[in-house]
């Protein structure tokens, strides 16, 4: 299935992508994905280096006639997003993606394709094996966890890199060069609670799916359908019209996806009522999201009866604290037009067995207003009796669009393509901010191809863009200005 892949060009790229895809890459979980970079590194006969947390560093001189060019740092990171169909077979842990061609696109059969940050990867592995691409003397960041915490930006020390210009490869629009992001904040409310014997003894599993979900950061101002947050607006209209009692609950999967699916176990008395309110709820939202979840369905079917139930106060309480929690836009940028300036997505719910969880992924380029978004949630989750914990917190980047390298790389993507690059920041968290903290005189920006569908089972790059980047990638080396 990967073979039609490897023809595509450039090839050197895509052979390096195919290579890297077969590898588990899960964040938190990339001892394989390192020790395949570093391997990588050393077969070269380049100065490779794994530092203490595992970010790895490979060193290439600059291409005759470059040398007198400033060193250029190319980054990207090594995990990937980890997210299937509910009905695809497939262990992440020992498969590699399984990829196929379609039309102008490279998807993955029923899983994330790993083009983020797959694709700047395998750029920077093409340029590090090259023996005919000019370039100045490069030095190659990979970093690692940069989607569950970026803490391999955060852990890397001052002092390791030379380079005074930084190329991020880790942007999804091949029409845009983005000089900011977002800072974020993982809030999280834990506790435990009360169960009692159902009184009803017909259960049910009722579950919300199909939704498009997609990147939380770069996606939440489409307007998409949280399935936590729908899922817990129908247990809401059902516990006030038909005293519904809830086993169990489980939404979501990862902060930084918007959550597709949910499932719950509730008993009910009233059958037939229970059916018809879900076909007309199901009718409600279905036409409140036609044009973003399509496909956004709501299924009930018969399961074994639960012998324990949510204790009604602690039912009552969990449905009006997720029914208050911020979703989605919290305030739009006053300064830059059309940027999502703070949010909040509600990742995680999963109540089950006296304890419960609910994990949200706050975001902000203003730092004082994702504090006070997370106060927010932090507030209405104590009121459920929740302790609360905020972890993982990093930094925004603050645009600088007077820099040297954004009217080079300005000015270049106008004379290649006439017409004006989208000179942006953006709501996803890269890791330029970061690293910023320990080289703040290093230049950055950050650029890729058209990539769609980001953190979920639909995601796909397209190859004609992958070509137009690769070839402003190589005139932006090459036109890397002197020391």
């Amino acid at each position: 299935m990967n073979d039609a892949i490897r023809k595509l060009e450039p090839t050197a790229m895509w052979n390096n992508f195919a290579d890297l895809n077969a590898v588990p890459r899960p964040s938190k979980k990339e001892e394989r994905v390192i020790a395949f970079a570093k391997a990588f590194g050393e077969k070269l006969g380049l100065p490779t280096i794994v530092d203490e947390v595992g970010n790895v560093i490979i060193k290439k001189p600059a291409t005759k006639g470059m040398e007198d060019r400033v060193t250029v740092v190319l980054q990207s990171h090594l995990d990937m997003v980890h997210q299937k169909n509910a009905a695809t077979n497939f262990d992440f842990n020992t498969q590699g993606i399984e990829m196929f061609v379609e039309g102008d696109w490279v998807k993955a059969n029923g899983t994330t394709l790993g083009a983020d940050n797959g694709i700047g990867v395998a750029s920077i592995m093409a340029l590090l094996e090259s023996t005919n691409i000019p370039h100045p003397a490069i030095e190659a960041l990979f970093t690692i966890d940069e989607e569950t915490g970026m803490t391999g930006a955060l852990a890397l020390k001052g002092g390791l890199l030379e380079g005074s210009i930084m190329l991020n490869l880790d942007t999804e629009d091949d029409d845009e060069l983005t000089i900011g992001c977002a800072g974020g904040i993982d809030v999280t409310a834990n506790g435990k609670y009360a169960t009692e014997v159902p009184k009803n003894k017909s259960a049910f599993k009722l579950s919300v799916k199909g939704l498009t979900g997609g990147h939380s950061g770069m996606d939440i101002h489409r307007g998409r359908g949280n399935a936590n947050k729908i899922m817990n607006r129908l247990l809401l209209n059902l516990s006030n019209d038909l005293q519904i009692e809830i086993a169990s609950i489980d939404g979501g999967s990862l902060r930084n996806a918007i959550p597709r699916e949910s499932v719950t176990v509730i008993s009910v008395s009233d059958v037939n009522a229970l059916k018809k309110q879900i076909q007309e709820f199901e009718k409600v939202v279905k036409a409140e999201y036609n044009t973003t979840d399509p496909n956004l369905v709501i299924t009930i079917e018969d399961t074994e009866a639960t012998s324990q139930v949510f204790n009604k106060d602690f039912q009552y309480k969990l449905l009006r604290s997720i029914y208050a929690c911020p979703y989605g836009i919290y305030r739009m940028s006053p300064d830059i037009a059309g940027l999502v300036q703070t949010s909040n997505n509600v990742a995680r719910v999963i109540v089950k067995d006296g304890a419960y969880q609910i994990q949200c992924l706050t975001r902000s380029s203003v730092n004082t207003e994702k504090i006070d978004l997370q106060h927010a949630i932090t507030s209405t989750f104590e009121l459920l009796g929740a302790e609360i914990t905020a972890a993982g917190s990093y930094p925004g980047w603050t645009p600088k669009p007077s820099a040297p390298i954004v009217k080079l790389m300005s000015d270049l993507y106008k004379e290649r393509y006439n017409t004006e690059a989208k000179v942006s920041a953006c709501h996803a968290g890269l890791e330029c901010g970061i690293l910023g903290t320990n080289y703040p005189d290093m230049q950055m920006i950050s650029f890729g191809p058209n990539i769609r569908g980001a953190h979920s089972p639909d995601e796909r790059v397209q190859i004609s863009s992958v070509q137009k980047y690769w070839g402003f990638l190589l005139e932006t080396l090459v036109r890397i200005p002197k020391k």
